[in-house]
């Protein structure tokens, strides 16, 4: 797939939310044409629930952004605490490219002891691992489902304006908080 100059993204974040069992996760989608904002969805997911690849679907199948779209980004692999966006199907649904960035490796022993605590623990750990192997490359900590992490890694530089979170994941992650608490975080 050829790479355009500016790639048009949606990232994916969720805002804050309070910890009890099932609280509604509000859920910001941000469209950037390379880092400029050119769009918004806004959706809601359950706290450690089951419908992240559901709702991520809604809010783009039908509408006017999808087609439009290169890639779909997501902070993480996992909305509301552990819920747990299945990939390859998320990928398979939107036909584009499907990537979860991260800041840094995760630590999966620490991961898997916290999923243990929820039910269907295994159902979860399917789930992350069908997501496929974590890349490191261009400085970038993601993965991928759709596309060849050389091709991703490219996409997510030229998205990104500093830093190394794409500008669609840092304005989503702003936006929620602001919608939330009245004022954006201090770390996006």
């Amino acid at each position: 797939m050829r790479l355009p100059r500016f790639p048009r993204v949606i990232g994916f974040d969720d805002g804050p939310f309070a910890r009890r069992p099932g609280a509604a996760v509000p859920l910001a989608g941000v469209v950037c044409g390379g880092t400029r904002f050119e769009g918004l969805v806004w959706g809601r997911v359950r706290r450690d629930g089951w419908n992240a690849t559901r709702e991520v679907c809604r809010l783009l199948e039908g509408g006017k952004f999808l087609p439009q779209l290169h890639l779909v980004l997501l902070d993480g692999i996992a909305f509301g605490g552990f819920n747990v966006v299945d990939l390859p199907l998320l990928a398979s649904r939107l036909k584009r490219p499907c990537v979860a960035v991260m800041r840094r490796p995760p630590d999966l022993d620490a991961v898997e002891r916290a999923l243990r605590r929820l039910p269907r623990a295994d159902a979860r750990w399917a789930k992350l691992k069908r997501a496929g192997p974590i890349h490191q490359l261009g400085g970038f900590t993601f993965q991928v489902q759709g596309a060849e992490p050389a091709w991703v890694a490219e996409a997510l530089a030229r998205v990104t304006d500093r830093g190394l979170v794409p500008e669609a994941l840092r304005l989503a992650h702003l936006i929620g908080s602001a919608v939330v608490t009245g004022q954006s975080s201090q770390r996006a």
